[in-house]
């Protein structure tokens, strides 16, 4: 509970045509009204995800010329590992001050479970356009320092 109403459930309406707008004054309309927990009302351009070409040139691009070439200990890895690797160290974090332009709302990196103890849940998929080309030179700059030489990008 926030203050004497049950926790407020987020909505997201885009504005794309007459039936959104009016979905919209009615959803601020009917808002209910809290001193102790006002609600945030935000009207903004909304955050595009990244692209499936992103996507695309992480999985044939990147992480395939790093499982390709690269050796860790005499070891080589696969592509689903680097990539579960890769979102551990330079997925970003909940409170970086980038975040709002990096990740879509809701992003969450880390969560914990029942024995307290910290599970990753992010996702490349709740990157922002933005988010995801910082997180892809991130990775790409990692192996160039294992001197992995990348293919063109598909």
């Amino acid at each position: 509970m926030t203050g004497e109403r049950n926790t407020f459930q987020t909505r997201t309406i885009r504005l794309v045509g007459a039936a959104q707008v009016d979905l919209a004054m009615a959803a601020l309309a009917h808002a209910p009204i809290d001193q102790a927990a006002p609600l945030e009302f935000v009207l903004r351009e909304e955050k595009k995800t990244r692209k499936l070409d992103q996507n695309a040139a992480m999985w044939a691009g990147a992480l395939r010329d790093i499982a390709d070439q690269a050796w860790v200990s005499g070891v080589q890895y696969s592509d689903v590992v680097w990539h579960e690797y890769f979102k551990r160290q330079y997925l970003p974090e909940d409170d970086d001050p980038e975040i709002e332009t990096l990740a879509k709302d809701g992003y969450q990196k880390w969560a914990r479970d029942p024995s307290d103890e910290r599970v990753l849940v992010g996702s490349t998929t709740k990157l922002t356009i933005k988010g995801m080309a910082r997180y892809m030179q991130q990775v790409e700059a990692y192996g160039a320092t294992m001197g992995v030489m990348f293919h063109a990008k598909p």
